[in-house]
């Protein structure tokens, strides 16, 4: 998530996360390594050592485009796949491209899309609120524009944080019970 990156990135994952976090490469490798077992835990496949890094600007850009369509959840997955498992390498148009088709976009109108500055500024935008809320990595989870996590996680450590979260943000009523009482069906205003 470096939008300064280069489009074609000579370093591997591993250097590149030991000059990023000031660690070892071998540091780098075992902290991946965990990731890489937290994700085949959960059927995932992450092929870290063949994994080509680029500037993914454009991938965003075609995800973006990809909701004006109804199909961002399908385009990401798709990006993410090529990506993280079949080291694909997503900033150039023509693999980006054939991704969008077999997701169901229409080739012309991709390749279009990626020839113009269309939609960064809506990229633009989500880096922007990154900034805001300082990420400057994945993955990133930001609950109720308050609380974040960082990194790959245990499912217990989300269990934990949602209890919390929960707990603090649980509303209380300051008032009497012979207020209004709103439910799915509107609101009713007590007889006095």
């Amino acid at each position: 998530m470096d939008p300064n990156a280069n489009r074609d990135i000579k370093e591997n994952i591993y250097e590149s996360l030991a000059k990023k976090y000031g660690m070892s490469v071998a540091q780098a490798k075992a902290n991946t390594a965990n990731m890489v077992q937290m994700a085949k835990d959960v059927g995932l496949d992450f092929q870290m050592d063949t994994m080509v890094l680029t500037n993914t600007f454009d991938a965003h850009r075609l995800t973006m485009f990809a909701n004006t369509q109804g199909l961002m959840k399908e385009m990401t997955e798709r990006i993410l796949r090529a990506h993280f498992t079949e080291s694909k390498h997503i900033g150039d148009h023509q693999t980006l491209t054939e991704l969008a088709v077999e997701v169901g976009l229409n080739r012309e109108a991709v390749e279009k899309m990626l020839a113009s500055d269309e939609m960064a500024d809506a990229v633009r935008a989500d880096e922007q609120t990154a900034k805001q809320y300082r990420i400057t990595g994945v993955p990133f989870f930001l609950i109720n524009k308050k609380y974040a996590l960082t990194g790959a996680q245990p499912t217990e450590t989300f269990v934990q944080a949602l209890k919390k979260i929960i707990s603090e943000d649980e509303v209380t009523i300051l008032n009497s019970e012979d207020g209004t009482v709103c439910d799915e069906n509107g609101c009713e205003i007590p007889k006095k």
